[in-house]
């Protein structure tokens, strides 16, 4: 099996190597802009070679883990590289755009538009890490789009890794994701912000933090590189759940200033049945 991994960061990378774990004999090619993530992901061991869009003509299996600008762009000329029996994923978090720009495209029919629903907050080829898909689930979106042969290549390889698999168009994919991804983003960012402006004394911050403070900033790592075009692209949605959640919070703080602190207990309670709604689904840690 030859894969072409295009973008060898934390997705890409991860994938490279639980397909190698399920594939040993499996020929991973990298294709990067940074030549130094491409080195680096040589020494890693994370790919065997590194190349560029010709290799895309013979490979088996493409998958695209660039940011969704960049994604936008480049997908019609990764196409247009790929041969006939070339299966072409990508992972990008926003779907609509991205499949709106390839529908014409003649060999639309080698596209799988894919969203795994995993990651860290790091980036770069030394965050990949072996098992990031594992139990994680894979949307796809407009799957009688992909030739059926090349839909069957790239699902036994998800199954392999022990991935659930959702079907999705794009436009509920986009507006989905936004309340259960994006929005978490853009909190964290946020509250860090605040922190930060609020607490000028970084000693402070690092003493007085504790776990919980830890774990909701965590994403505030994420990079902005990544996530500003996510925030672009599927800008309606993300203004959408901004507005229910800034409403929230407002009424949230007047029932505090009401005194109304019956009412605050009320809302933390019945928002407590998300513990029953996330129970068994395991954190990805790094």
């Amino acid at each position: 099996m030859k894969v072409v991994i295009i973008g060898v960061g934390l997705i890409g990378g991860s994938f490279a190597k639980d397909v190698k774990k399920l594939y040993p004999e499996a020929k991973i090619i990298g294709v990067d802009k940074s030549e130094a993530h491409l080195d680096e992901a040589l020494q890693l061991q994370i790919i065997d070679k590194k190349s560029d869009y010709s290799a895309l003509a013979t490979a088996d299996l493409v998958y695209v883990g660039i940011p969704v600008n960049v994604l936008v762009t480049e997908l019609p000329k990764i196409l247009d590289a790929a041969g006939d029996e070339t299966v072409v994923m990508d992972a990008g978090s926003t779907k609509r755009l991205i499949c709106e720009q390839v529908a014409d495209h003649p060999k639309r029919r080698n596209f799988m538009a894919c969203h795994p629903i995993a990651g860290t907050e790091f980036s770069g080829p030394t965050a990949a890490f072996e098992g990031l898909y594992t139990g994680k689930t894979m949307i796809i979106c407009e799957v009688e789009k992909t030739a059926f042969k090349l839909q069957e290549k790239a699902l036994n390889i998800f199954q392999n890794i022990d991935m659930r698999i959702r079907y999705m168009n794009p436009e509920a994919h986009d507006k989905h994701i936004a309340y259960v991804s994006h929005l978490s983003h853009i909190s964290s960012f946020m509250l860090g912000k605040t922190v930060i402006e609020k607490e000028k004394n970084e000693r402070d911050i690092f003493d007085m933090a504790g776990s919980g403070f830890e774990s909701t900033v965590r994403l505030a790592k994420s990079s902005p590189d990544m996530w500003t075009p996510i925030f672009e692209q599927n800008k309606d949605n993300v203004v959408e759940t901004l507005e229910e959640y800034i409403q929230n919070l407002t009424t949230f703080k007047q029932l505090i200033l009401d005194n109304d602190f019956e009412n605050v207990h009320q809302e933390m309670r019945n928002t407590n049945r998300i513990k029953q709604i996330l129970k068994g689904i395991p954190l990805t840690k790094k």
